[in-house]
């Protein structure tokens, strides 16, 4: 499975050791916190367990070579995985398309939307397609502005 432009690879082992830590953290600290603790707690358990994690990744926005804006991801895995953390007492219908969005603008081809709801995690895989994305990332060596 292709991870980003530079064509890395999503080892296996890392998407489990991510869906693996959401339950963890919902073990560890239940329903009722803010996105952020629940973030910061998954960044943590992926540092204890070996995955190289980065938080808040920002990527600039271009529309016809004009930025327009600032998006940052939750957590980015080993440079192939970004996870987006939610919570509430429902899932959110329209996390699957603002992930889908954040990877064409990182370059990136998978993504997990983690929700932390009363009834325990629940996990969505995320594949894009980069064949028909609207957004590039901000890269100006690889970016397409349209």
């Amino acid at each position: 499975m292709r991870g980003n432009d530079l064509g890395k690879p999503v080892r296996p082992e890392v998407l489990s050791i991510q869906i693996a830590s959401a339950y963890t953290v919902q073990r560890e600290f239940g329903f009722g916190f803010l996105e952020s603790v629940y973030r910061r707690a998954l960044a943590v358990e992926l540092r204890f367990l070996g995955i190289a994690i980065r938080e808040e990744v920002p990527y600039e926005l271009f529309h016809r070579v004009v930025s327009v804006g600032m998006y940052r991801a939750d957590l980015v895995a080993e440079s192939t995985v970004m996870v987006e953390t939610k919570t509430g007492r429902g899932q959110d219908p329209g996390a699957r398309g603002q992930l889908l969005n954040c990877l064409s603008a990182a370059g990136l081809s998978l993504g997990l939307v983690v929700h932390f709801g009363p009834r325990g995690v629940s996990i969505q895989r995320v594949v894009a397609s980069h064949a028909t994305d609207r957004v590039r990332r901000s890269n100006p060596n690889t970016s397409l502005h349209l």
